[in-house]
């Protein structure tokens, strides 16, 4: 350091020591009030200096909150974009994804149904051949040549229509309810790739074929339907006829059975008959022998009531039950029967399919049971557990809903049991506890 700048500092030094010899002078001279005013002047200027500090750091935040935002917008813009692509594939999404299905076509079979499939895939060759089903710039040059342009983009054409049917083909052969939404999607999305492919050259899928496969994807998916509901029918058919041969059975089984006491009885009281002429006042013999009208006066009532089951086909039993242990409480079958002995059906419905045996609430006889049984069934419409077939008759109903339907359509007394035995579930129920 020179001997300049140590006398430079020496300078300042005294400077300072004026200056503060100054300001202590005049703050002796101040008031008290003029000390607080002073103070509070100082105070105030480091405040603004904290706000304008503070302002500009707000203003900077702002500016980055906004620079953020709009960061995020653009992401949010980037992802339902991303969204809008995605085509789901996981088995477990489609069936929880998918929506309620609008026909489009109402043809009476599925004849008709696979006519029209046939007809719109006639159509569809039809446009390939007429080079209408795939659009492109037919002004394409390779090399300064339009006839190697052209070849190429005829063949771009050929190769992407190819792709765009392959994966149509895929998508019309597996539709189903639970796909049919997804499969829609990936035909359209499929349009858009070959659109995106061909950009250059301005290939595209006609609109026209777009719309011929959309219309492939919703007959295939409807003929499916079509076909799956002939086929509820024709089982519900063959159902209705293997229980009218059994009924028809029962009735010769019963018929023959009642026919065989009735000659029986009949030869005992012809037998009767005759040893009353020996011996007119025997009281044993007259008692006997009023026994014997009774039985053949039962078996007379047993005949006509066969004859009338055999004539009535609409006669018959309605029958409600439950099954605790496989549907739990307040879930019904209403159906009906014809056989002699309902119990019969019952029992059936309680085979190895479900783990316990139905319980009878009530077993009804009408002259009509087919319009009782639609009464109760028209009642619950909206209560069926299976709402697309209507041949399977569970409804989600009270005991006592079920008696005021009847009650409205039946003239007659009917005995329900509300508690049902559900003997095998409640046993089963208790060895659970046991063992636990």
């Amino acid at each position: 350091m020179g001997f300049t700048d140590i006398f430079k500092g020496n300078q300042y030094k005294s400077e300072l020591e004026d200056l503060q010899q100054k300001y202590n002078d005049l703050q002796s001279l101040m008031t008290p009030e003029m000390q607080n005013a002073f103070s509070l002047q100082n105070k105030i200027r480091e405040l603004e200096s904290s706000i304008q500090e503070s302002q500009k750091t707000i203003t900077g935040l702002t500016q980055t909150i906004s620079e953020k935002g709009a960061t995020i917008a653009k992401l949010n813009a980037e992802i339902d974009n991303k969204k809008s692509q995605i085509i789901y594939l996981d088995d477990e999404i489609m069936v929880q994804e998918f929506g309620l299905y609008k026909p489009q076509f109402s043809f009476a079979n599925a004849l008709d149904y696979k006519e029209k499939l046939a007809e719109i895939r006639a159509t569809q060759k039809f446009l390939i051949k007429d080079k209408r089903a795939v659009l492109g710039n037919t002004n394409w040059q390779v090399n300064g040549s339009y006839s190697k342009g052209k070849k190429m983009v005829s063949d771009t054409q050929k190769l992407l229509l190819r792709a765009f049917n392959t994966e149509c083909d895929e998508l019309v052969a597996k539709v189903k309810y639970t796909n049919f939404d997804s499969s829609l999607n990936r035909i359209y999305k499929s349009a858009e790739a070959v659109s995106k492919l061909g950009t250059i050259m301005n290939i595209s899928i006609s609109s026209v074929y777009l719309d011929l496969k959309v219309k492939e994807l919703r007959l295939a998916f409807e003929y499916q339907q079509k076909k799956q509901e002939e086929k509820e029918a024709q089982k519900a058919a063959r159902a209705e006829m293997r229980e009218a041969a059994r009924l028809q059975k029962e009735i010769e089984a019963q018929r023959k059975k009642i026919e065989k006491e009735q000659t029986h009885y009949q030869t005992a009281y012809d037998k009767l008959l005759r040893q009353l002429e020996q011996t007119p006042d025997d009281a044993d013999l007259i008692l006997k022998k009023t026994e014997l009208e009774g039985h053949l006066s039962d078996i007379d009532k047993a005949i006509k009531d066969i004859d009338y089951r055999e004539a009535n086909q609409r006669a018959g039993y309605v029958y409600v039950i439950s099954n605790i242990g496989a549907f739990g409480e307040n879930v019904y079958k209403i159906g009906m029967t014809r056989r002699l002995d309902p119990q019969d059906r019952v029992d059936e419905l309680g085979d190895a399919s479900v783990p316990f045996n139905f319980d009878v609430h009530a077993m009804i006889f009408s002259d009509d049971a087919p319009a009782l049984e639609a009464a109760l069934h028209k009642a619950f419409e909206d209560r069926k557990l299976n709402m697309v077939n209507t041949r399977r008759e569970f409804f989600n109903v009270t005991l006592d809903e079920i008696k005021e339907v009847v009650k409205k359509n039946f003239d007659k007394t009917v005995e329900f049991i509300d508690v049902p035995d559900a003997e095998q579930y409640r046993i089963s129920q208790k060895m659970k506890q046991a063992h636990q």
